[in-house]
C-alpha cells in the first residue's frame, strides 16, 4: 500500500485542485493520501467524499505553521486524524487573518513595481484560502516578467538577504501552542519536514511538548538523513511518516504525487497510535489505582 501523507491543493500553496489530485493519485497507484493544506481543514470531507468515488483513501490531515521563537526558526507541523478538527479553525483562521495581512502588503509593494493590477495578482489565488507568494510569482510569470515560479526574480523578491526583497513578517503562533492545540483537538503532531526547516536540534524540546512524531521522508532529505530521522525516531519511540509535499506547479522542487511515501508498517502505527495511547493510559490508571489501594492497606 503506497501513502503519501504530505500534499497540497488549490485550498492553499497547491496548483491542483482535490478532485484532480485523487485522480493523479489512482492513475500513479497511490491508494492512500492526506491533503495536508497549510492552515486550512477544509479539503478533508470534500477530500473523503470524492476519494470513496476512485477508491482512494483520505487520511484527515492539515498542515499548521508555527514559529519557534526560542530558536528563530520557523516549524511546520503536520496533525493528522483529530477527533474534533473544529478546535484547530481558530488557529488556523488567526494564521490565515495575519498571512492575509503580508499578502495585502506584498502585492501592493509588486503593484508598484511592475505594471500589474492587484485584482490581477489576485486572479492567481482563485479557490485558495489565502494569497502565497507562488500566486504573486505566478501572476508576474503570466505577465511575462519570468518563465518560473523560483528562480531570479523570485530570490529578488521574497529572499531576506536580498536588497529588493518585498517580505512583510507574518506573525505565526509559538509551537508550543500549536502542539497544545492539536492534542486539544485530539490528533497526532508530526513534525513535518525537519531537513528543510532545520528543526532537527529541536526535536528532543519538541518531544517534551508532545511532539508525536516525524516526517522522516521527504524530498528534501537525503537518503543519510533519512537514516539519521528514522534512528531519532527509534530511540524516541516516534511516529515516523513520509510525503512527497505535492503542490504541483507550485513546488520548489519537481515532485510527483507518491514520490516519498510511508511504508505500510509505519502508517499501521500511525492508524493504530490513538487506541495504543488509550490502552496504555488506561493500564497506567489501573496500576496506579491499585497502588493507591495497597498503600491504604
Amino acid at each position: 500500500m503506497a501513502a503519501d501523507l504530505h500534499c497540497h491543493t488549490k485550498l492553499s500553496d497547491g496548483s491542483v485542485g482535490i478532485e484532480d489530485l485523487i485522480v493523479i493519485a489512482q492513475k500513479s497507484g497511490i491508494d492512500t493520501i492526506s491533503i495536508t493544506d497549510i492552515d486550512c481543514l477544509a479539503g478533508t470531507v470534500r477530500g473523503q467524499v470524492i476519494g470513496k468515488r476512485y477508491d482512494v483513501r483520505i487520511i484527515p490531515g492539515v498542515e499548521l505553521s508555527a514559529i519557534d521563537s526560542e530558536a528563530g526558526k520557523q516549524v511546520n507541523i503536520l496533525c493528522y486524524l483529530a477527533d474534533t478538527p473544529d478546535r484547530l479553525e481558530g488557529l488556523c483562521r488567526r494564521t490565515s487573518v495575519a498571512r492575509k495581512r503580508s499578502a495585502q502588503l506584498m502585492m501592493l509593494k509588486v503593484a508598484s513595481r511592475f505594471p500589474i493590477s492587484s485584482d490581477f495578482i489576485i486572479s492567481h489565488a482563485s479557490g485558495s484560502t489565502n494569497l502565497f507568494k507562488q500566486h504573486i510569482m505566478h501572476a508576474l510569470m503570466d505577465a511575462g516578467y519570468t518563465n518560473e515560479i523560483y528562480g531570479e526574480l523570485y530570490d529578488a523578491l521574497f529572499s531576506p538577504d536580498s536588497e529588493t526583497n518585498i517580505l512583510a513578517p507574518v506573525k505565526y503562533p509559538e509551537v508550543t501552542e500549536v502542539l497544545e492545540e492539536i492534542h486539544n483537538a485530539n490528533g497526532i503532531a508530526i513534525l513535518a519536514k525537519p531537513i528543510e526547516n532545520d528543526n532537527v536540534a529541536e526535536i528532543d524540546k519538541y518531544v517534551e511538548l508532545g511532539l508525536d512524531g516525524v516526517e522522516v521522508w521527504h524530498p528534501s532529505a537525503s537518503d543519510e538523513d533519512i537514516e539519521m530521522l528514522a534512528g531519532i525516531c527509534k530511540k524516541k519511540k516516534l511516529l515516523q511518516t513520509g510525503g512527497s509535499d505535492f503542490q504541483g506547479l507550485y513546488g520548489k522542487r519537481t515532485v510527483t504525487l507518491g514520490s516519498c511515501t510511508t511504508p505500510d508498517e509505519h502508517f499501521d502505527k500511525l492508524m493504530g497510535y490513538k487506541a495504543k495511547k488509550k490502552r496504555a493510559q488506561r493500564k497506567a490508571e489501573r496500576e496506579a489505582a491499585k497502588k493507591a489501594e495497597e498503600a491504604k492497606e
